[in-house]
């Protein structure tokens, strides 16, 4: 299954000043797989290590820090040649602070070693900070990649194509009819594999209940104790809070008497490991806008659109039919796309609940406000108010309909938002 990450490993193998590549993601999206992949590709061979648990690899790098002779003892470890330039060599799992304290050798002076570390839990890069290495993040299939995979590489092009002419897309209701596949398959390689070879929702569905067990496997990994079902709590509430009217996290909605100060640290966890995306609220707009945010007033996104598919128990009629259903779906695309684009995302509302959906500031300081078109609110004017109230060079609105612009306001279907990268 090709994926985006792939050309960028590439152009890392060529880096003249290349160090060793920290690549972290949630679980189960593809990360050891792509890389072995990258390495068979690439490499004359490659070096596995499971550093989970892996004493002996430890106890090796506590005793040796002298490069050739810790490639050649890790080579012993491995039973297998470490050649400079012609081995990738992948330690997965990584957690342990000071397997990486070795490691960051390699990237303290210039050496032909090549070496990969992955990892499923964001909040490691703050333990492993350091010049010595280079970091990359890595997601599910975002909806470009699913196409790719269903071989519509040509529909990828017409898509980008208008978006950067704002011109209509021929293939408008093809591209929307298996943009509402995606949503049920959402971007787990297992579970798009399993989608495109003809698998039923049933078997699907068996799938991403494994996938949820494991991640709740991974909150269990959180060094407070007292976090860990309250973390759970609130992965399973995301959903039925993203249902409500006003999708503003509430605690009460899991239980009587439930108070923030209780559940920051599970939010903070999940949030920090890419479990859930959170989006603050702001009322005023000023760069940067991260010093707008209202801290205690903040909606939370699934990372995986066919997770949240699953955990509301939808069916494709479902989907299909139940506008308000659909518009949920929609605005968790929206929000997971841009937070893996490289977005902070905000919502915006003023005194008088007016709401635009998102708003995000792009690395040239040009704020942009983004409104879900809701079809049971045709009318609302929030984006409108938002735009004479706040000088924006460019508004959107994310619709269901095709390309267009109408009074400065550029009109973009909900299945081109992939094309929304942050450069």
């Amino acid at each position: 299954m090709e994926r985006k990450i792939t050309s960028f490993l590439h152009k890392w193998k060529r880096d003249i000043i290349r160090k060793p590549l920290l690549i972290y993601g949630p679980k189960q999206v593809g990360k050891t797989y792509t890389v072995l992949e990258f390495g068979k590709d690439a490499y004359k061979n490659v070096v596995y290590f499971n550093t989970d648990n892996n004493l002996e690899l430890k106890d090796l790098f506590q005793k040796e820090k002298q490069l050739d002779r810790l490639a050649m003892k890790l080579s012993i470890l491995a039973g297998e040649n470490i050649a400079k330039n012609d081995t990738l060599m992948i330690f997965d799992n990584v957690n342990d602070v000071e397997i990486v304290k070795t490691i960051k050798l390699f990237g303290s002076e210039r050496n032909d070693y090549h070496i990969i570390l992955i990892t499923s839990r964001r909040e490691n890069l703050t333990k492993f900070k350091g010049e010595e290495l280079q970091y990359k993040g890595m997601y599910g299939l975002d909806f470009e990649e699913y196409l790719w995979a269903a071989d519509q590489k040509q529909l990828v092009e017409f898509i980008e194509s208008s978006f950067k002419k704002g011109k209509t897309m021929p293939f408008h209701t093809v591209a929307l009819d298996l943009f509402h596949n995606y949503l049920e398959t959402g971007g787990f390689p297992e579970v798009v594999a399993s989608a495109l070879r003809g698998a039923d929702g049933f078997h699907l569905e068996m799938i991403k209940n494994k996938i949820l067990d494991t991640y709740q496997k991974e909150i269990s990994r959180n060094s407070n104790l007292i976090d860990i079902p309250r973390a759970i709590e609130v992965l399973e509430s995301v959903p039925y809070q993203l249902k409500k009217e006003n999708k503003k996290f509430q605690y009460g909605l899991m239980g009587f008497g439930k108070r923030a100060k209780e559940y920051e640290g599970s939010i903070d966890f999940l949030h920090n490991n890419q479990l859930l995306y959170r989006s603050y609220k702001i009322t005023s707009v000023k760069s940067p806008l991260s010093s707008c945010k209202e801290t205690d007033s903040f909606k939370l996104y699934m990372n995986d659109d066919g997770m949240l598919f699953f955990m509301l128990h939808l069916n494709t009629r479902q989907m299909l039919m139940d506008d308000k259903i659909r518009m949920t779906l929609y605005e968790n695309h929206i929000a997971k796309t841009l937070v893996e684009a490289g977005y902070p995302i905000y919502y915006y509302q003023s005194e008088g609940k007016a709401e635009v959906s998102f708003v995000i500031q792009n690395r040239m300081g040009q704020v942009i406000p983004i409104e879900l078109v809701n079809k049971n609110l045709s009318k609302s004017k929030s984006l409108s108010l938002f735009m004479k109230r706040f000088t924006v060079q460019e508004a959107m609105r994310i619709t269901e309909d095709n390309f267009s612009v109408k009074k400065g306001v550029r009109y973009i279907p909900i299945y081109a938002m992939f094309c929304m990268k942050e450069s």
